[in-house]
């Protein structure tokens, strides 16, 4: 079995503080993708930079607490990559991936935009950038005889199950008609070919969502995003037996305001 985890932390060492550690000590995924680590490895406390059972890299941003993505995984990978190419976004702290056994696992923290600011002008650069990438890392991988799992926020919610409050967003980046079209192309068995492991299980259920805003009720009422998701190739998505949110039993006991997202895979 081959279980990946994918969390966005919202700081890594404020989320040390709150519960990761004692999570990381208890979970038994065999790859653990974070995202908005928001810290250079020198500045995390050792039982999260380096933890005993665990091979991790971390490829912060340039910018000083911005971003950063984080891979722990059980055994130490056979190649790492940070970044996928791009002069723009190689050094932002969004992507890093891992050669493991017979798979490929990444982290990723795609630019959450804002709508009529550079932000969201940004994502769509990251996005027409990425997609590109995808095709080439599944073809690439196909052609060794190796699977793919791409994990983390993807700041997009595809349809109109993956958020509770989907009308009153609309106009909203995170749920845009050009970026769910966006995602629904790195979807497309015709295009980019991936698969979300979590929909193709739970195929008509709201949710289940990843993220709730720490404003109003929104986790006591459930009032959430399903962003964070875990895509794989074809293959390896026909072999995931579970997947599932890690929510919290109370908002006291969150340590982000995204919960873990796990997918496990007979493989």
């Amino acid at each position: 079995m081959l279980t990946v985890t994918s969390v966005n932390v919202n700081g890594l060492r404020a989320a040390a503080k709150k519960g990761f550690v004692e999570w990381l000590a208890g979970t038994s995924a065999d790859a653990v993708c974070l995202q908005e680590v928001r810290a250079e490895e020198a500045q995390l406390p050792e039982e999260v930079r380096s933890p005993e059972g665990w091979f991790t890299v971390h490829a912060p941003a340039a910018a000083k607490g911005r971003a950063g993505v984080s891979l722990y995984t059980r055994r130490e990978p056979d190649a790492v990559r940070v970044g996928f190419g791009s002069a723009e976004f190689d050094a932002s702290g969004r992507y890093v991936e891992a050669d493991l056994p017979g798979v490929t696992v990444a982290s990723l923290y795609l630019p959450s935009g804002e709508v009529g600011t550079e932000r969201q002008d940004e994502k769509y650069r990251f996005m027409g950038e990425f997609l590109p990438y995808l095709k080439e890392l599944r073809a690439r991988a196909a052609a060794d005889g190796r699977e793919v799992v791409v994990c983390g926020d993807w700041n997009i919610a595809h349809r109109e199950a993956d958020l509770k409050n989907w009308k009153a967003n609309r106009k909203n980046a995170g749920f845009l008609p050009e970026e769910r079209e966006w995602l629904g192309r790195v979807l497309d068995e015709g295009d980019g070919g991936y698969v979300d492991v979590v929909r193709e299980l739970h195929p008509e259920q709201e949710g289940p969502y990843s993220w709730w805003s720490y404003r109003g009720r929104a986790f006591d009422n459930d009032s959430g995003w399903r962003i964070d998701l875990i895509v794989s190739s074809p293959r390896l998505a026909g072999r995931c037996v579970k997947a599932y949110v890690e929510r919290a039993a109370s908002h006291a006991e969150r340590w982000s305001d995204h919960a873990p997202v796990t997918a496990v895979f007979d493989v």
